[in-house]
C-alpha cells in the first residue's frame, strides 16, 4: 500500500500541511518496502485554480491507496473517491506519526470533502 501525505517541508519529520492542492511538499510512503519519496509542489502552490485536481491526478497517478492531509475540497475529493483512494484527515503533527496513526487506526477517515474549493 502507498500513503500519500502532505507536508511542508520534504521529511518525515515535517508538520502535515493542512491544504491538500497548495501544500509545499507530498510524501509519500510504501509499506511494502517501507520507503519514502518526496515531492516538490511548486507548480500548485500559485495556481489560479485546478491545485486540488492536480494534487488528486498526482496521488492517482503515484498509485497511492490512502492520502492524508488537514483537509480535501469538493473536486479533489471526487476524483479521489472516484479512483478509490480513501481520504484521512489529521489535525497536526509530523508526516511520520501520521503514517503511525493511520496504521492504527486512529485517524478520521472523511466521506466527503471538509472544505470549500480554493480554500
Amino acid at each position: 500500500m502507498k500513503i500519500f501525505v502532505t507536508a511542508q517541508q520534504p521529511t518525515t519529520d515535517s508538520e502535515v500541511d493542512p491544504r491538500f492542492g497548495r501544500a509545499r511538499y507530498f510524501m509519500v510512503y510504501d509499506n511494502s518496502t517501507d520507503s519514502w519519496s518526496q515531492e516538490d509542489n511548486v507548480q500548485n502552490l500559485q495556481a489560479a485554480q485546478g491545485a486540488g485536481i492536480q494534487a488528486a491526478s498526482n496521488v492517482v497517478n503515484k498509485g497511492c491507496n490512502v492520502l492524508i492531509s488537514g483537509h480535501c475540497g469538493p473536486k479533489a475529493f471526487s476524483i479521489l473517491s472516484k479512483a478509490g483512494v480513501s481520504v484521512y484527515t489529521v489535525k497536526s503533527g509530523s508526516v511520520k506519526n501520521a503514517v503511525e496513526l493511520f496504521n492504527e487506526g486512529k485517524l478520521e477517515k472523511i466521506s466527503s470533502a471538509d472544505v470549500e474549493g480554493h480554500w
